[in-house]
């Protein structure tokens, strides 16, 4: 049985980070840029000269990594799934910097005996010199195991219900070698490496990093719409299928204004993300 209050309470502390300009460009590298090495839109993300870094990559940083498997939490830890990703994207990222991260836990929720329990993560990643905030974000984790607890119910999540058909569609190739490139990024789970794991586990072959996906997503719809990656200045899905290295996503995107979107993704007929929203920075705040 999980402990509410030992979760609700945990003291995440500061964790501090630098990164230079080849992590920010293996970043880039592993969530698909640089297919073409010409493609001039690709390179400003990994030329070291005049670098501009992804806004997506501060999620990977200060991570407070596996903390819930301590077992003082008793969570079931092989049942846990990342179900849900949103950040909201403040100051650039610099091509190179020290920054500091903090997190809480800023809610658990009970969907039943059988049916899990949600808890959201809050994270917010700044300037370890200036304090200036790059980040602030929101991780759902469903604990498939652990419902049941008697804790406040899950709250009733609306969904995404298209009323037209999709404003563009964008297919978007993943590398045979995706995982292998973006788990240098700092998600060493052998999930994403061990072909053994993975079948323990009930896949094929090992899958794609939920956030490499939710990264793709920002590269994808940007893209497709005409917009600038690097201006992304909110983004967040829903991961509800499994992406694996090889695969093509195919993106269906709507337009929500002059600096909005929802999409969801494809592989297949297989929905793997979903409920999405992304918006960028207008002109005159760039």
């Amino acid at each position: 049985m999980i402990d509410p209050q030992a979760l609700l309470n945990h003291d995440f502390g500061v964790r501090t980070q630098h990164y230079a300009e080849r992590d920010a460009i293996l970043y880039a590298l592993g969530v698909g840029l640089g297919n073409d090495p010409c493609d001039a839109d690709d390179l400003r993300f990994l030329d070291e000269r005049s670098l501009l870094v992804l806004p997506t990559y501060g999620v990977t940083l200060c991570s407070p990594g596996m903390w819930i498997r301590e077992p003082g939490f008793g969570v079931d830890f092989a049942k846990l799934v990342h179900s849900a990703q949103a950040a909201e994207f403040i100051e650039p990222l610099p091509p190179h910097a020290v920054v500091k991260g903090t997190a809480r836990v800023i809610s658990l929720t009970d969907r039943g005996e059988g049916r899990g329990a949600v808890l959201v993560l809050e994270r917010e990643l700044s300037n370890a010199d200036t304090d200036a905030v790059h980040c602030r974000l929101r991780q759902t984790l469903l604990l498939r195991g652990d419902g049941g607890f008697g804790g406040p119910d899950a709250p009733r999540e609306a969904r995404f219900e298209p009323a037209r058909e999709p404003d563009a569609i964008k297919r978007h190739p993943i590398s045979a070698r995706a995982a292998l490139i973006y788990r240098l990024s700092g998600d060493w789970n052998p999930l994403h490496l061990d072909p053994a794991f993975a079948a323990r586990a009930g896949f094929p072959r090992p899958i794609l990093h939920g956030l490499a996906s939710y990264a793709v997503a920002g590269l994808a719809v940007s893209r497709a719409l005409g917009r600038d990656p690097g201006a992304v200045a909110a983004l967040a899905c829903r991961f509800s299928g499994v992406v694996l290295p090889g695969d093509d996503i195919t993106f269906e995107i709507w337009r929500d204004g002059d600096a909005a979107a929802r999409f969801r993704a494809l592989v297949g007929d297989r929905k793997v993300l979903d409920d999405g929203t992304i918006r960028w920075k207008r002109q005159d705040d760039e």
